[in-house]
C-alpha cells in the first residue's frame, strides 16, 4: 500500500498550504490531481487515490480558500495552477501529469498553457471549454463580487448555513462528520469567487494549441456539464483520447467505476507522454 504523507509547504507570498501525497512505486509518473468548485481534495479524489497510487505517485492540494488551502481576498483559477506548480516544486517534482475535475479541468489546462515546461499531460473529467453562457456570466461578473463582500460580513453564519444544507442528505454520521470536517475548512467569500471565476472561463481561443498527451473522462449522465459540452471539449484538443464513465457529475465520489476508468486515462496518457519524451 502506498505511503501517505501530508507536506505544509509555503506558497511565496501567500501563506501556507498543505499537498497530500500518495508514494507510489519507486519511479513512478507524478499526478496532480486538481478537485472541483466547492470540494477539497480529499472529498473530490478520496475514492481515486489508492487505485492510482498503484502506478503513480499521486499529489493533491486544496485550492484557494477551499478546505486547508491558502488563504486571499482573490480567487483566480490562474493563480491555482500556479499553486499547483509550486507545490510541485517545493517537493522536488519538474514534470507531472495535470488531472482536473469540474473546476479542475479549466486548473489543469491553465497549468500547461502558463507553465507548459512542468506539465506532460492532461486529464480532464467532467468539465468543458465553458461552464455558462454569455449572459450568466456578465450576470455572474455584476452580482457574485457584491455576494462575496456580503458574505465576509457574516462568514461563520454562512458556513453553518450552507454545511448543514450539504449534508442533510447524508445518513450515516461518520461520513457525514467526515465531510462536515472538509467543508468547515472553507472560505465562503472565497468560494463564491471561484464560482464567479468559473462562470466567466472560456478556453475556446486556445485549447486547440494543447501539445501533450490528453485525456478525456466524459460522465455521460452529467446534469451539470452536459456530456455533448464535454465531448466538444475532446474534440478542441488534438489528438485527445475519450474515456467514459456512466455516471453524473459527482461520480468521481458515487460512482466506483469512475476511480477504474481514471486509472485507465491516466496510464493510457502516462504512456504516451513517455513516447513523446523519447523522441529525439
Amino acid at each position: 500500500m502506498a505511503r501517505v504523507r501530508e507536506h505544509t509547504i509555503e506558497v511565496s507570498g501567500h501563506g501556507e498550504t498543505v499537498v497530500r501525497e500518495h508514494s507510489g512505486p519507486e519511479g513512478a509518473p507524478v499526478l496532480m490531481l486538481l478537485h472541483g468548485l466547492g470540494a477539497t481534495a480529499t472529498l473530490n479524489w478520496g475514492r481515486c487515490y489508492q487505485p492510482l497510487a498503484r502506478h503513480f505517485r499521486v499529489l493533491s492540494l486544496d485550492h484557494r480558500g477551499h478546505g486547508r488551502g491558502l488563504r486571499t481576498r482573490r480567487f483566480r483559477l490562474g493563480q491555482c495552477a500556479d499553486d499547483a506548480v509550486a507545490a510541485a516544486e517545493t517537493l522536488g517534482v519538474k514534470r507531472f501529469l495535470a488531472v482536473g475535475d469540474s473546476m479542475g479541468g479549466p486548473i489543469a489546462s491553465l497549468t500547461w498553457r502558463r507553465h507548459p515546461d512542468r506539465v506532460s499531460g492532461l486529464v480532464l473529467c467532467a468539465t468543458a471549454r465553458h461552464f455558462a453562457r454569455e449572459s450568466v456570466a456578465r450576470f455572474a461578473r455584476a452580482t457574485f463580487p457584491i455576494a462575496a463582500e456580503a458574505v465576509r460580513l457574516f462568514p461563520g453564519l454562512v458556513k453553518r448555513q450552507a454545511t448543514h444544507r450539504m449534508l442533510q442528505s447524508i445518513e450515516h454520521p461518520a461520513l457525514r462528520d467526515r465531510i462536515r470536517d472538509e467543508l468547515l475548512g472553507h472560505d465562503p467569500a472565497t468560494v463564491i469567487q471561484a464560482a464567479q471565476a468559473v462562470t466567466s472561463f472560456a478556453s475556446h481561443d486556445w485549447i486547440g494549441e494543447v501539445t501533450v498527451p490528453t485525456a478525456v473522462v466524459v460522465t455521460t449522465l452529467d446534469g451539470l456539464v452536459p456530456a455533448p459540452r464535454q465531448r466538444k471539449l475532446a474534440a478542441s484538443i488534438p489528438g485527445a483520447e475519450v474515456f467514459e464513465v456512466e455516471g453524473d457529475h459527482d461520480a468521481c465520489v458515487a460512482s466506483g467505476d469512475f476511480a477504474r476508468t481514471l486509472v485507465r486515462a491516466c496510464r493510457s496518457v502516462s504512456e504516451a507522454a513517455l513516447k513523446s519524451d523519447a523522441r529525439p
